[in-house]
């Protein structure tokens, strides 16, 4: 019997090392002298807290994150965003990295591989889905199914065997 897991995991080193090179950026551009726009990261949770004068420099300095995430091969599907909130003179938003699927997501991904009507059975787990079936072909022609479709969270495939 083959099987593979299909979860939601993201590499916080790469987010960290995103976030540095965002804040060095944000630093040294002419138009955010002398302003208070900054990125904060707590890797417990994991999210990004933003924080910026005006709504403006809040999306020019998301637009920095995001630019720099891509760059070191991060999902940005995986972001989840809050809203904006007015803290005194200046505008917060959090900005949530998923880690795991959500119990709807699981429900979604295992929905969508039935619907394939290939000869699979998909099982959710506490936070991933694992598919497992008796011919490996059927398992990558599941992987490919679950790639080309656009579900509107990020995917990765582990423990395949």
């Amino acid at each position: 019997m083959a099987s593979f897991d299909i979860v939601c995991e993201i590499d916080i080193q790469e987010v960290t090392n995103a976030v540095d090179q965002a804040r060095r950026e944000i630093d040294n551009r002419y138009d955010f002298k002398g302003s208070n726009c900054e990125i904060d990261f707590d890797k417990t949770k994991p999210a990004l807290m933003i924080t910026a004068d005006d709504e403006m420099k809040m999306q020019t300095t998301i637009d920095v994150l995001l630019t720099k995430l891509i760059k070191r091969s991060v999902p940005v599907k995986s972001l989840v965003y809050g809203k904006t909130e007015p803290s005194g003179r200046v505008q917060k938003k959090e900005i949530t990295v998923q880690q795991g699927l959500t119990k709807e997501q699981c429900k979604t991904i295992n929905q969508f591989i039935k619907s394939s009507k290939l000869k699979v059975q998909p099982q959710t787990q506490s936070d991933s889905v694992r598919v497992s079936s008796k011919k490996k072909d059927d398992l990558q022609a599941v992987m490919q199914l679950v790639k080309e479709h656009d579900f509107d969270f990020d995917v990765q495939f582990t423990n395949y065997r």
